[in-house]
């Protein structure tokens, strides 16, 4: 099966399409990175780093020390639920989709950045 091209394109080409979404919404750049840095598990230059090496997707998620919790994240993307996503590399670029989603929608930060009960 063809890999999806997605996982080539550069974050650094998707990321702008993320500021511009929340920032529709009223949210700022600052809180897109925030959920940003939760799921990846990147310090704020670390991310940036990334972004400004214009790795790919892959690579991108591969590099990332990945926040455990993010597994928490569930629902809706779509029209696909995350949490049953079979490709591993998808289902982590559908976390980021969910929780950058729930930003733009105006949901409180304490409830995109999930904590186990």
């Amino acid at each position: 099966m063809a890999e999806h091209k997605v996982f080539s394109m550069s974050f650094a080409s998707i990321y702008p399409h993320y500021v511009n979404k929340v920032e529709k919404k009223g949210r700022t750049k600052d809180d897109l990175d925030k959920v940003l840095r939760w799921v990846t598990g990147y310090s704020q230059e670390q991310l940036d780093s990334q972004i400004d090496k214009k790795i790919d997707c892959r690579t991108f998620i591969e590099e990332a020390p990945l926040n455990p919790d993010r597994t928490l994240i569930k629902g809706v993307v779509c029209g696909v639920r995350v949490e049953e996503v079979e490709d591993p590399l998808m289902r982590e670029l559908r976390y980021m989709d969910k929780v950058v989603d729930e930003l733009a929608r105006g949901k409180k930060m304490e409830s995109i950045l999930r904590k186990p009960e």
